[in-house]
């Protein structure tokens, strides 16, 4: 089966080396907490804020070992009130998993963004 995995992190500045920091922090912590082996990734999909444009967070997949995993980018929708500099992200796995089992990351000031899996067995961080 093929499920997904979100997450989302916030990053401290917009510039290459934070946004390639951060992406990596959160994939990290994604494939630890899923125990996912990159082979098993189909593609992953990431979103930043339109504020955070100094860097590709699919650098930092790269060289986790994502080279042969299709990874895409975009900017997220610019919306009055939400919070700037954050990076989300989507996996698509395949694993005999069910949806339920997988282990949603939200790191640092992203926390908040999914109160609905903050009751601490899907969200890390």
């Amino acid at each position: 089966m093929l499920r997904g995995i979100k997450g989302a992190i916030g990053v401290e500045a917009n510039t290459k080396e934070a946004i390639e920091a951060a992406s990596e922090q959160l994939l990290t912590a994604i494939i630890k907490a899923n125990q996912i082996n990159i082979d098993d990734v189909a593609s992953v999909f990431f979103t930043t804020t339109p504020d955070l444009n100094a860097g590709f967070p699919a650098a930092a997949a790269r060289k986790l070992g994502f080279s042969q995993v299709p990874l895409m980018g975009a900017v997220e929708m610019s919306v009055p009130g939400s919070p700037p500099r954050i990076i989300r992200v989507v996996l698509h796995v395949n694993t005999s998993k069910q949806q339920r089992e997988m282990i949603h990351v939200y790191l640092g000031r992203a926390r908040h963004l999914r109160p609905d899996l903050s009751n601490g067995s899907t969200v890390v961080g």
